[in-house]
């Protein structure tokens, strides 16, 4: 009696759906990249021997309550206290002092710092007098550790 061995079979990895995996990963690739700098235009830029950058003023607005009088608010420029009736005047001469006139864009950027227990509505009339202004308003916040 002849016993015939069997015959092995070799593993194989089925790289079929594979192409259609790195398609769809160049795909998205190309579309991200495309994506993330729409409006980038590469140029080659002249070199000049002396270069000066134009950088916008930034001025610390901070704004809070009043410790001693809760329902007071207190609105500094840089460290000098002022009402919020004056707020608007000042915000306006540090615009005019700052305003580049060949731009149209303002030469001046307020870092409105808000205490945490500052009043929602205190910090958008203080920025309504800004936007009205065509001030550019950044909020600081702190980052929070955890």
């Amino acid at each position: 009696m002849k016993i015939g061995r069997r015959k092995r079979e070799e593993a194989e990895v089925e790289s079929s759906s594979l192409n259609d995996i790195m398609f769809f990963l160049l795909l998205f690739f190309l579309i991200a990249s495309t994506l993330a700098n729409p409006n980038v235009i590469k140029v080659m830029l002249p070199q000049a021997k002396t270069t000066s950058t134009v950088s916008p003023k930034s001025i610390p607005l901070t704004v809070r309550r009043d410790p001693v009088n809760p329902d007071a608010l207190q609105v500094f420029i840089e460290q000098q206290e002022v009402t919020y009736e004056e707020l608007e005047s000042k915000l306006k001469a540090l615009r005019d002092q700052y305003q580049d006139p060949n731009s149209k864009d303002a030469g001046l950027v307020v870092v409105l710092r808000a205490d945490a227990k500052a009043y929602v509505q205190d910090l958008v009339d203080v920025m309504q007098v800004g936007a009205n202004l065509g001030i550019k308003m950044v909020l600081a916040t702190e980052k929070n550790e955890k």
